[in-house]
Protein backbone atom coordinates (compact mmCIF):
# COMPACT_ATOMS: atom_id res chain seq x y z
CA UNK A 1 0.00 0.00 0.00
CA UNK A 2 2.25 2.33 0.67
CA UNK A 3 4.51 1.61 -2.51
CA UNK A 4 1.42 2.62 -4.36
CA UNK A 5 1.00 6.10 -2.51
CA UNK A 6 4.62 6.91 -3.31
CA UNK A 7 4.52 5.76 -6.92
CA UNK A 8 1.25 7.75 -7.06
CA UNK A 9 3.01 10.72 -5.62
CA UNK A 10 5.00 10.89 -8.44
CA UNK A 11 2.33 10.65 -11.38
CA UNK A 12 0.59 13.70 -9.26
CA UNK A 13 3.96 15.69 -9.81
CA UNK A 14 4.24 15.06 -13.40
CA UNK A 15 0.88 15.91 -13.75
CA UNK A 16 1.90 19.66 -12.79
CA UNK A 17 4.05 19.88 -15.81
CA UNK A 18 2.02 17.66 -18.20
CA UNK A 19 -1.57 18.95 -17.44
CA UNK A 20 -0.36 22.43 -18.03
CA UNK A 21 -0.07 23.15 -21.62
CA UNK A 22 -1.16 26.40 -23.68
CA UNK A 23 -3.24 24.93 -25.78
CA UNK A 24 -6.84 23.79 -24.69
CA UNK A 25 -7.88 22.70 -28.43
CA UNK A 26 -5.13 19.96 -29.06
CA UNK A 27 -6.65 16.31 -28.62
CA UNK A 28 -7.28 12.91 -29.82
CA UNK A 29 -9.18 12.63 -32.81
CA UNK A 30 -11.56 15.82 -31.96
CA UNK A 31 -14.84 15.33 -31.47
CA UNK A 32 -17.27 15.32 -34.80
CA UNK A 33 -13.98 15.64 -36.87
CA UNK A 34 -14.64 11.48 -38.52
CA UNK A 35 -17.26 11.08 -40.93
CA UNK A 36 -20.43 9.21 -39.45
CA UNK A 37 -19.80 5.84 -41.12
CA UNK A 38 -16.34 5.66 -39.62
CA UNK A 39 -17.04 6.89 -36.16
CA UNK A 40 -19.36 3.74 -36.09
CA UNK A 41 -16.96 1.33 -37.75
CA UNK A 42 -14.40 1.55 -34.99
CA UNK A 43 -17.44 2.36 -32.69
CA UNK A 44 -18.77 -1.27 -33.26
CA UNK A 45 -15.31 -2.56 -33.70
CA UNK A 46 -13.82 -1.92 -30.51
CA UNK A 47 -17.19 -3.27 -28.45
CA UNK A 48 -16.38 -6.37 -28.39
CA UNK A 49 -12.84 -5.74 -27.35
CA UNK A 50 -14.47 -3.54 -24.29
CA UNK A 51 -16.99 -6.22 -23.05
CA UNK A 52 -14.10 -8.92 -23.01
CA UNK A 53 -12.12 -6.57 -21.30
CA UNK A 54 -14.48 -5.85 -18.48
CA UNK A 55 -14.83 -9.87 -17.77
CA UNK A 56 -11.20 -10.31 -17.42
CA UNK A 57 -11.24 -7.11 -15.18
CA UNK A 58 -13.75 -8.75 -13.01
CA UNK A 59 -11.97 -12.32 -12.83
CA UNK A 60 -8.68 -10.80 -11.93
CA UNK A 61 -10.13 -8.51 -9.32
CA UNK A 62 -11.77 -11.92 -8.11
CA UNK A 63 -8.87 -13.63 -7.62
CA UNK A 64 -6.26 -10.90 -6.85
CA UNK A 65 -7.04 -9.25 -3.34
CA UNK A 66 -4.80 -6.15 -4.27
CA UNK A 67 -5.84 -5.93 -7.65
CA UNK A 68 -7.96 -2.34 -7.40
CA UNK A 69 -4.95 -0.42 -6.45
CA UNK A 70 -2.57 -1.52 -9.04
CA UNK A 71 -5.56 -0.77 -11.32
CA UNK A 72 -6.19 2.63 -10.24
CA UNK A 73 -2.38 3.49 -10.34
CA UNK A 74 -2.26 2.28 -14.16
CA UNK A 75 -5.41 4.18 -14.84
CA UNK A 76 -3.54 7.76 -13.42
CA UNK A 77 -0.72 7.05 -15.15
CA UNK A 78 -2.67 7.00 -18.43
CA UNK A 79 -5.04 9.67 -17.87
CA UNK A 80 -1.79 11.75 -17.15
CA UNK A 81 0.75 10.87 -19.88
CA UNK A 82 -2.64 10.99 -22.61
CA UNK A 83 -3.41 14.59 -21.19
CA UNK A 84 -0.16 16.01 -22.51
CA UNK A 85 -1.19 18.12 -25.88
CA UNK A 86 0.91 18.72 -28.44
CA UNK A 87 -0.48 19.97 -31.30
CA UNK A 88 0.69 17.87 -34.64
CA UNK A 89 -2.11 17.64 -37.53
CA UNK A 90 -5.38 19.33 -37.93
CA UNK A 91 -8.09 17.79 -36.06
CA UNK A 92 -5.88 15.52 -33.90
CA UNK A 93 -2.33 15.71 -31.70
CA UNK A 94 0.70 14.09 -30.44
CA UNK A 95 1.04 13.18 -26.97
CA UNK A 96 2.39 10.16 -24.72
CA UNK A 97 0.13 6.95 -24.31
CA UNK A 98 0.90 5.63 -20.99
CA UNK A 99 -1.24 2.16 -21.54
CA UNK A 100 2.20 0.32 -22.24
CA UNK A 101 2.16 0.07 -18.65
CA UNK A 102 -1.54 -1.54 -17.86
CA UNK A 103 -0.87 -4.08 -21.01
CA UNK A 104 2.68 -5.19 -19.57
CA UNK A 105 0.87 -6.07 -15.78
CA UNK A 106 -2.43 -7.08 -17.13
CA UNK A 107 -3.02 -7.74 -20.74
CA UNK A 108 -4.20 -5.78 -23.67
CA UNK A 109 -7.69 -6.75 -22.99
CA UNK A 110 -7.59 -4.50 -19.58
CA UNK A 111 -5.83 -1.84 -20.78
CA UNK A 112 -8.67 -1.50 -23.36
CA UNK A 113 -10.84 -1.01 -20.63
CA UNK A 114 -8.89 1.50 -18.94
CA UNK A 115 -8.03 3.51 -22.50
CA UNK A 116 -11.91 3.44 -22.62
CA UNK A 117 -12.32 5.55 -18.91
CA UNK A 118 -9.57 7.62 -20.19
CA UNK A 119 -10.66 8.51 -23.18
CA UNK A 120 -14.17 8.99 -22.05
CA UNK A 121 -13.13 11.34 -18.80
CA UNK A 122 -10.74 13.29 -20.90
CA UNK A 123 -13.31 13.99 -23.58
CA UNK A 124 -16.26 14.91 -20.95
CA UNK A 125 -13.68 16.82 -18.72
CA UNK A 126 -11.23 18.20 -20.43
CA UNK A 127 -12.66 18.67 -24.24
CA UNK A 128 -9.82 16.10 -24.92
CA UNK A 129 -10.93 13.85 -27.73
CA UNK A 130 -14.79 13.68 -28.17
CA UNK A 131 -17.85 10.95 -27.59
CA UNK A 132 -18.33 10.58 -31.92
CA UNK A 133 -15.01 9.03 -31.70
CA UNK A 134 -14.88 7.63 -28.94
CA UNK A 135 -14.52 4.01 -30.74
CA UNK A 136 -12.00 5.32 -32.96
CA UNK A 137 -9.55 6.54 -30.12
CA UNK A 138 -10.67 3.42 -27.86
CA UNK A 139 -8.97 1.33 -31.12
CA UNK A 140 -6.01 2.96 -31.35
CA UNK A 141 -4.72 4.19 -28.20
CA UNK A 142 -7.04 1.18 -26.09
CA UNK A 143 -6.10 -1.96 -28.37
CA UNK A 144 -3.85 -1.66 -31.02
CA UNK A 145 -1.47 -0.44 -28.90
CA UNK A 146 -1.75 -2.45 -26.24
CA UNK A 147 -1.81 -5.47 -28.17
CA UNK A 148 1.82 -4.45 -29.50
CA UNK A 149 2.96 -3.80 -25.94
CA UNK A 150 2.17 -6.99 -24.95
CA UNK A 151 3.31 -8.87 -27.08
CA UNK A 152 6.78 -7.13 -27.40
CA UNK A 153 7.60 -7.13 -23.80
CA UNK A 154 6.52 -11.17 -23.58
CA UNK A 155 8.96 -12.26 -26.96
CA UNK A 156 11.71 -10.04 -25.19
CA UNK A 157 11.18 -11.59 -21.43
CA UNK A 158 11.27 -15.39 -23.16
CA UNK A 159 14.23 -14.29 -25.39
CA UNK A 160 16.44 -13.33 -22.51
CA UNK A 161 16.57 -9.91 -22.37
CA UNK A 162 16.33 -7.75 -19.12
CA UNK A 163 12.84 -6.81 -17.45
CA UNK A 164 13.67 -3.45 -17.82
CA UNK A 165 14.73 -3.59 -21.73
CA UNK A 166 11.25 -5.51 -22.46
CA UNK A 167 9.28 -2.75 -20.45
CA UNK A 168 10.84 -0.07 -22.16
CA UNK A 169 10.65 -1.72 -25.76
CA UNK A 170 6.76 -2.45 -25.28
CA UNK A 171 5.90 1.45 -23.52
CA UNK A 172 7.79 2.94 -26.45
CA UNK A 173 6.32 0.67 -29.11
CA UNK A 174 3.04 0.92 -28.08
CA UNK A 175 2.96 4.98 -28.51
CA UNK A 176 4.02 4.51 -31.92
CA UNK A 177 1.56 2.02 -33.11
CA UNK A 178 -0.89 3.92 -31.79
CA UNK A 179 0.30 6.81 -33.94
CA UNK A 180 0.74 4.43 -37.00
CA UNK A 181 -3.40 3.25 -36.40
CA UNK A 182 -4.76 6.65 -36.04
CA UNK A 183 -2.71 8.15 -39.51
CA UNK A 184 -4.34 4.61 -40.85
CA UNK A 185 -7.85 5.98 -39.47
CA UNK A 186 -7.05 9.92 -40.31
CA UNK A 187 -6.09 8.33 -44.27
CA UNK A 188 -8.89 6.38 -44.62
CA UNK A 189 -11.62 8.63 -43.41
CA UNK A 190 -9.71 11.39 -45.45
CA UNK A 191 -8.23 9.90 -48.46
CA UNK A 192 -5.38 12.48 -50.79
CA UNK A 193 -6.89 13.62 -54.03
CA UNK A 194 -3.77 12.78 -55.49
CA UNK A 195 -2.86 9.05 -54.74
CA UNK A 196 -5.70 8.47 -52.52
CA UNK A 197 -6.02 6.60 -48.92
CA UNK A 198 -1.77 5.46 -48.72
CA UNK A 199 -1.09 9.10 -49.90
CA UNK A 200 -3.09 10.61 -47.22
CA UNK A 201 -1.58 7.56 -44.46
CA UNK A 202 2.06 8.15 -45.63
CA UNK A 203 1.45 12.32 -45.50
CA UNK A 204 -0.05 11.90 -41.70
CA UNK A 205 2.57 9.65 -40.25
CA UNK A 206 5.32 11.70 -41.40
CA UNK A 207 3.88 14.72 -39.71
CA UNK A 208 3.12 12.70 -36.56
CA UNK A 209 6.88 11.65 -36.76
CA UNK A 210 8.34 14.65 -35.79
CA UNK A 211 6.76 14.73 -32.30
CA UNK A 212 5.94 11.11 -31.56
CA UNK A 213 9.17 9.63 -32.05
CA UNK A 214 10.58 11.56 -29.25
CA UNK A 215 7.79 11.04 -27.26
CA UNK A 216 7.83 7.74 -27.62
CA UNK A 217 11.40 7.13 -26.51
CA UNK A 218 10.54 9.37 -23.35
CA UNK A 219 7.47 7.63 -22.54
CA UNK A 220 9.54 4.07 -22.57
CA UNK A 221 11.86 5.44 -19.93
CA UNK A 222 9.31 6.77 -17.52
CA UNK A 223 7.49 3.54 -17.98
CA UNK A 224 10.26 1.74 -16.85
CA UNK A 225 10.87 4.29 -13.65
CA UNK A 226 7.22 3.65 -12.50
CA UNK A 227 7.50 -0.07 -13.28
CA UNK A 228 10.95 -0.26 -11.09
CA UNK A 229 9.41 1.46 -8.40
CA UNK A 230 5.81 -0.83 -8.09
CA UNK A 231 8.36 -3.79 -8.65
CA UNK A 232 10.99 -2.11 -5.52
CA UNK A 233 7.80 -2.07 -3.15
CA UNK A 234 5.25 -4.43 -4.78
CA UNK A 235 7.17 -6.90 -6.00
CA UNK A 236 4.59 -9.64 -4.40
CA UNK A 237 1.73 -8.35 -6.51
CA UNK A 238 3.75 -8.45 -9.85
CA UNK A 239 4.95 -11.64 -9.36
CA UNK A 240 0.98 -13.08 -8.56
CA UNK A 241 0.55 -10.88 -11.71
CA UNK A 242 3.04 -13.83 -13.87
CA UNK A 243 4.29 -10.55 -15.27
CA UNK A 244 8.25 -11.41 -14.14
CA UNK A 245 9.51 -13.75 -16.50
CA UNK A 246 13.22 -12.57 -18.05
CA UNK A 247 16.18 -10.78 -15.75
CA UNK A 248 15.56 -8.24 -13.61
Amino acid sequence: MLGYKKVGILIVLCSVFLLAPPHAFAMHIMEGFLPANWAIFWMVLSLPFIVFGIRKIKRLAGEHMNIKMLLGLCGAFAFVLSSLKLPSVTGSCSHPTGVGLAAVLFGPAVSCVMALIVLLFQALLLAHGGLTTLGANVFSMGIAGPVVAYAVYKLMNRSGFSTGASVFAAAALSDLVTYIVTSLQLGLAFPAAEGGVIVSIIKFMGIFAVTQIPLALSEGFLTVIIFNLLLAYNKNDIKELGVLGGRI
